[in-house]
C-alpha cells in the first residue's frame, strides 16, 4: 500500500470524456479491480450503468460526498459524482447536445483539484471536432485546463511509456504556425517547467533532456532553416548558464535522436511540435502510454488515444492506457508528497 499524507485528501477524480466513445467503457473496465486510493468518476450515472450492462460487467455506483471515505471498495464498485447528460447516448454516435455535459464534467473535476478536494485528475478521451462543431472552442485538454486554472505559463505535455518520454514545446496548433511559436522564451519556459515536473513528480533530481531541432537535419547549418541558429541554440545556451539541475543536450535532428545511443541517456526527448515526437512514441507503445501535463497547479494524467467511436459499447476496447494513467497519477501524488517533505 502506498503511504500518503494523512492530512490531505487522497482522491483521484476521473472524467470519462466523450460519452459516445470508449471513455465510459475503459473506465468501467478499469474499476473491475481494487485500487489503493479513492477513485471518483465524474459522469452521468445512467450512462455508466447502461454501458456496464452493454459490456456485461458488474458496476455498483455509490454517491460521492466531499467528506466521505470510500475505501475499501470491491471490484466493480466505485464512487460517482453524478453529472447529467442533456440527451441519452448511443454508443458510437456523436451528439452536439451533450457538449455542455463534457465541459461541465471537466470544470467540476478541475475545480475540485484546484481547491484541494481531489489529489489528481485523470481524463478520458474527448472528440474535439464535435465540441468545436457545437461552438465550443477546444484545442485540447492541456490548453483547456490551463485556462481554467489560470496558469501563467503554458503547461507542458509529456507522453510516457516504458521505453521513452517525449515532451513538446508546442501542442495543438496548425503546422503552419509552429515556427512562430518556437521562441527563446517558449523554449526557456518549456524546459523550466519540464525540469520542475520531472524533479517533483518523477523523483529525477538532475534530468537529462535531449532536444530536437525544428528543421530537417537541424537546419544543416542554416541551409534548411535558421531557427536552430537564431532561436534554439541560443535558448539552450542561456538555460545552461542557469542554476537549474539538469543536463541539456542538442539540438539533434529529429530523424536520428530516437536512436538507442541517445535514448539510453535521455530522461526525456523534447520535440518542437506535436507530430515530430509523438508518432515515434505511439509506434513504440500505443495504448500502453500515458499523457502527463506539467505546469498546472494539480496533477493531471490521461490516456494516449482518442474516443474510438467504432469500438464503443462492443467490449473490445483496451483499457491499458487508462490503467497506466491512474497508476502514474498515484505515483505522482506519492512523489510530490516526498518532494515537499525533502524541500522543507
Amino acid at each position: 500500500m502506498i503511504q500518503f499524507n494523512a492530512n490531505k485528501p487522497q482522491k483521484i477524480i476521473i472524467t470519462p470524456g466523450e460519452p459516445s466513445g470508449v471513455g465510459p467503457d475503459i473506465v468501467i473496465m478499469t474499476v473491475q479491480k481494487k485500487w489503493p486510493i479513492d477513485l471518483i468518476i465524474c459522469a452521468d450515472s445512467n450512462l455508466l450503468l447502461d454501458r456496464a450492462k452493454t459490456l456485461n460487467l458488474p458496476l455498483t455506483l455509490v454517491p460521492y460526498y466531499i467528506n466521505n471515505t470510500t475505501l475499501p471498495f470491491k471490484p466493480g464498485k466505485i464512487s460517482i459524482l453524478d453529472m447529467s447528460l442533456s440527451q441519452p447516448v448511443i454508443p458510437g454516435q456523436l451528439n452536439v447536445a451533450n457538449n455542455n455535459y463534457i465541459i461541465n464534467t471537466l470544470n467540476r473535476a478541475a475545480t475540485g483539484c484546484i481547491n484541494g478536494e481531489f489529489s489528481a485528475l485523470v481524463t478520458g478521451p474527448i472528440n474535439k471536432s464535435i465540441l468545436n462543431k457545437g461552438g465550443i472552442s477546444f484545442s485540447g485538454h492541456t490548453e483547456f485546463l490551463a485556462k481554467i486554472s489560470k496558469t501563467n505559463t503554458s503547461p507542458v505535455m509529456m507522453l510516457s511509456n516504458n521505453k521513452l518520454n517525449v515532451a513538446l514545446v508546442t501542442t495543438h496548433i496548425p503546422i503552419a504556425l509552429v515556427s512562430q511559436f518556437i521562441t527563446q522564451q517558449t523554449i526557456h519556459n518549456t524546459i523550466t517547467t519540464l525540469v520542475q515536473g520531472l524533479q517533483k513528480y518523477f523523483n529525477i533530481s538532475n534530468p537529462t533532456i535531449y532536444v530536437c531541432g525544428l528543421n530537417p537535419h537541424s537546419g544543416e547549418s542554416g541551409y534548411i532553416g535558421s531557427e536552430e541558429i537564431t532561436t534554439i541554440i541560443p535558448a539552450l545556451n542561456n538555460l545552461r548558464k542557469t542554476n537549474m539541475n539538469c543536463n541539456i543536450i542538442g539540438p539533434f535532428p529529429a530523424d536520428t535522436i530516437f536512436q538507442t545511443q541517445y535514448l539510453r541517456y535521455a530522461n526525456v526527448i523534447l520535440a518542437m511540435y506535436h507530430d515530430q515526437g509523438l508518432p515515434v512514441l505511439k509506434f513504440s507503445g500505443f495504448g500502453k502510454s500515458v499523457n502527463i501535463t506539467f505546469g498546472l497547479p494539480f496533477i493531471r494524467t490521461s490516456v494516449d488515444h482518442g474516443s474510438a467511436l467504432k469500438l464503443a459499447g462492443l467490449g473490445i476496447a483496451n483499457n491499458n492506457s487508462m490503467t497506466l494513467a491512474i497508476k502514474t497519477a498515484i505515483n505522482m501524488i506519492k512523489n510530490a508528497y516526498n518532494y515537499a517533505k525533502n524541500t522543507l
